[in-house]
């Protein structure tokens, strides 16, 4: 072969595998992730998503080989840092760390600046968190039927607390109303700690509450849980009945999830949920959820998918039913 064409052979092979390096390194699935990872939270620091995030990071960052950071971004009810990962660029570096404010807001808002089942692609549920119904240690009321007695025996009499008009905690326990046939009514609040401190102080009877924000009070017997929502009794509370027990059908729980903008290539969706998944089944992580008072719950994108509708039309019919508008 003449040395010319030899050289041109040599020069147009590295050529072509100098192309295919830089193709493949240009190519942002296979390559994923190219750069850190933001977990961003619509609410302040020490909340359930926040929590959650900051307990996945680490162990998402050893399989992802990437770092992974928390960001929160609250306000307007979680409803900025919503609308921030729905307009984020769509390639798996920005992740909304969700929690069950999403359906309740999905189903009082009539506008949100995102389309609740439009502007996301799921990728998994994380944690579900057990509604629990307490009331002050020296109430009188120690059951479920209890509190359908007394709240049939003095119509509007009774009173719940909640952290808000629409939110899941008022929707909870509307849904009960509406089961049980009672009337009892709402004092709304703006914090999330007041509800809790006005039920220990008595002028409250009945709250609905996350059995994470419940628990600490209820082992310092400050408070005393007459059941818990989930379908199932909680390995916290196992002496604790279920609402559905006298109330069958009745569930409440919460949640947190992890969603990527709408559009994020299905190959990133399924490389995250494996990795999450994976997390999700290491002792330790199970462990600190069972601490928080939830149970992990990881899922594919499809079944978190549904979950969320369920949720949505759940509240939306209480909603409808109890004419419930934001003031």
């Amino acid at each position: 072969m003449a040395a010319g064409l030899k050289n041109r052979l040599w020069v147009a092979l590295g050529v072509a595998a100098c192309g295919a390096s830089l193709a493949h390194a240009a190519d942002p699935v296979k390559n994923y992730p190219l750069r850190p990872l933001r977990l961003v939270s619509a609410f302040a620091a020490g909340g359930n998503s926040d929590t959650v995030g900051r307990l996945l990071a680490p162990k998402l960052a050893e399989r992802l080989g990437q770092n992974v950071i928390v960001e929160n971004r609250p306000g307007a009810g979680s409803m900025i840092g919503t609308a921030y990962v729905a307009n984020a660029t769509p390639d798996g570096h920005t992740i909304l760390v969700m929690s069950g404010a999403f359906t309740s807001q999905a189903a009082v808002m009539k506008t949100l600046p995102f389309e609740p089942l439009r502007d996301f692609d799921w990728i998994s549920l994380v944690v579900v968190y057990p509604f629990v119904v307490v009331v002050n240690t020296g109430s009188p009321i120690h059951t479920v039927s209890d509190l359908v007695v007394a709240a049939k025996r003095n119509p509007k009499k009774l009173n719940y607390g909640s952290v808000g008009i629409g939110s899941v905690f008022h929707l909870a326990a509307e849904l009960f109303n509406s089961m049980a046939g009672t009337d009892i009514l709402h004092v709304p609040y703006r914090g999330s700690t007041e509800p809790t401190t006005e039920l220990i102080a008595a002028r409250l009877d009945v709250i609905f509450n996350t059995l994470t924000g419940a628990h600490p009070h209820i082992q310092a017997k400050r408070l005393r849980a007459i059941a818990v929502a989930s379908l199932e009794r909680s390995p916290q509370l196992p002496n604790v009945p279920t609402v559905g027990e006298t109330l069958p059908g009745y569930e409440v729980t919460s949640f947190v999830a992890l969603a990527a903008p709408r559009g994020t290539p299905r190959a990133v969706i399924a490389r995250l949920n494996r990795e999450v998944r994976a997390v999700l089944d290491q002792p330790d992580i199970r462990q600190r959820f069972i601490n928080m008072g939830g149970t992990a719950q990881p899922s594919t994108p499809g079944e978190m998918g549904r979950h969320l509708e369920a949720e949505i039309a759940k509240w939306k019919r209480i909603v409808a039913e109890k004419k419930i508008e934001l003031q």
